[in-house]
Order: structure tokens, then sequence, then C-alpha cells
């Protein structure tokens, strides 16, 4: 993509530090607000600099850069939003020792004007309303299990008003829960794959909802394993000569909530369905070493929580 027009967008919650990068290779910079307003300034700009059909490429951090995606891509603009940790090993192979959002902005530029890189395709409304509401879920289910920890400790004086919050969180997860579910059952194409979903032995109402805000369309993979890599599953494998082959381990370069959210389900299902079992053993058969532990319980804790949890 040299000699074509590139803008490199670094993604904060509140702005957005704009690097458009020139066929000459010169840079012009902005830095704007990341909401409406600061849409049309940026957009403003580029008309006048006569970019209006640059290539516009950020980082997949958080939620912050969706709306700004959406927004350019509305717009008629080519939009790529790539992996962070493809940024930091392009800034390595440049020798980049600066740090400041300005940098990391011309990084990405630089980055998207040296790769052939796939167009972003944003998720239609109702996915995107399916995986905020499942995030929200996710939210109010860590902060009930916070104040749980927090109640078995509290003294009689606060105690009182954290038994009233977790009464408050139970009815929200239960009203949100029950929103996602009509929500699902309202859309046709969701309602076809989440009765596709459930027909796998394991899979509950949750992590199912959680698959289809994230992988609906499938389109936007070209085969499993980037699927698997989207999350952050893929292996990672590190050999070097004859000296150095450690074992192979899980990249974990992908989508942390995604990781989270299914680690728990598949050991349910590795241990107490039918297909799972299966799949476990022919696993241990080819020598790949079984996950005693959830994030550092003892056996007895782990077993303890198989017998109990229930998958999604």
């Amino acid at each position: 993509m040299n000699g074509s027009i590139v803008l490199g967008i670094d993604v904060a919650k509140a702005k957005l530090d704009c690097a458009l990068r020139l066929p000459d290779g010169k840079f012009k910079n902005k830095v704007v607000e990341n909401n409406p307003k600061g849409f049309k300034t940026l957009t403003e700009w580029l008309e006048k600099h006569g970019a209006t059909t640059a290539h516009v490429c950020m980082e997949a951090t958080g939620v912050y850069w969706e709306a700004v995606a959406e927004y350019l891509a509305s717009e008629g603009m080519t939009v790529s939003v790539v992996n962070p940790a493809q940024i930091k090993a392009f800034g390595g192979s440049q020798l980049v020792r600066s740090k400041t959002d300005k940098v990391d902005a011309r990084l990405i530029a630089g980055f998207c004007a040296e790769r052939n890189l796939e167009p972003w395709q944003a998720p239609t409304p109702s996915e995107q309303a399916l995986r905020a509401m499942a995030l929200r879920l996710d939210s109010l289910q860590v902060m009930r299990t916070q104040e749980s920890n927090r109640l078995e400790v509290a003294r009689d004086a606060v105690k009182p008003g954290i038994v009233s919050h977790i009464e408050w969180l139970d009815k929200e997860i239960k009203a949100l829960a029950k929103k996602i579910g009509e929500h699902m059952d309202g859309d046709a194409d969701l309602k076809d794959k989440q009765t596709l979903l459930d027909s796998i032995p394991g899979l509950g109402e949750r992590t199912i909802a959680i698959l289809l805000a994230f992988f609906a369309d499938l389109d936007r993979f070209g085969n499993a394993r980037q699927a698997a890599a989207f999350a952050g599953l893929d292996p990672h494998h590190h050999e070097s000569g004859t000296s150095v082959k450690m074992k192979p381990r899980m990249s974990k370069v992908g989508h942390a909530f995604l990781r989270k959210s299914l680690y728990m389900p598949a050991m349910v299902a590795l241990y107490k369905t039918a297909w799972g079992i299966r799949f476990r053993e022919r696993l241990a058969a080819a020598g790949k070493p079984p996950k005693h532990h959830y994030r550092g319980d003892d056996a007895q804790t782990c077993s303890r929580r198989f017998r109990s949890a229930q998958v999604g």
C-alpha cells in the first residue's frame, strides 16, 4: 500500500490521536474527541486534506474503537481493526523507543501502509446490542461476586447495604438474562443459530449468547483456526535450533472476555458430557497434558467446581 493515503488512529476513551500518512510519506496529525462531534471534525479535516478515501487503521483495544470504526465505515471508508500485539511487534521491528499517543498513531499508520489489511466488517445492530448486553451481564456478575466476597468479612455496620446491593444485582442479572433471551428469540437469524448451538450437549443459554455476540457472522473468519485465534485460543510454539523446544501453550493473543467466558463451560463439557469425555481421552492418548486447576485452585476445589457448575 505504499503511495496510498493511510490514517492511523490511536484510540482512547476520551480522544482520538490521528496520524494521516500522505503518499510522500509525510504525516499530518490531529486530535479529536471520541464522540460524534469529534467524528464529524475528523471527516471535515480529512476532506480538507483530500483524504476521504484514506484506508483507516486502529487497534482493537477495549470497546472505545467501535463507535468511530462504525462511523467511518458508514461514511464509505475502508476500515481495518488490528490486534494490538501486531502493532507492538511492528514497533519493535522499527526500533521505536518512544511511547506516546502521537507516536502510536503514526506507528499504526505505518503498519497499515506496509500491510495488505483486510477490511473490517461492522456487526449488525442486532449483534451489537447482543454483545453490549453480554458484556453488561458479565460486569454485573463480577460485581455480585465482589460484593459476596465483601459480605463474608464485612462489619455489621455495612452489611445491610451490601445485602441490599446484592439483592439489586440479582434482580438486574435476572432481568438482563431474560432480555438477552428475548432479543435472540426476536431475531430470526440469531434464533436459528441459537437453536443449532443448543443442540450441542454442554452449551447453556449464557454461553450461547456470548458465542452469538462474537461469532454470529462466521464469514468474518476464513476458517476455524482464525476464529480460535480471535479469542487467543490458538497454540503458541517456541522452538529454536536443537536446544530450545518448549511445550506449546495458549497464545492468549485475542479477546480476553471470550477466553474467560468459555473456560468453565469447556471444563464442564470435558468432564460432564459424553462427547467431551471422549475428546479429553483422545487428547490424553495423544500425550496432551490435562488442565487440572482453575485459576490456582487445588484439585479438590476444582473438582467441587465441576460438580456444581452449570454450563452457560
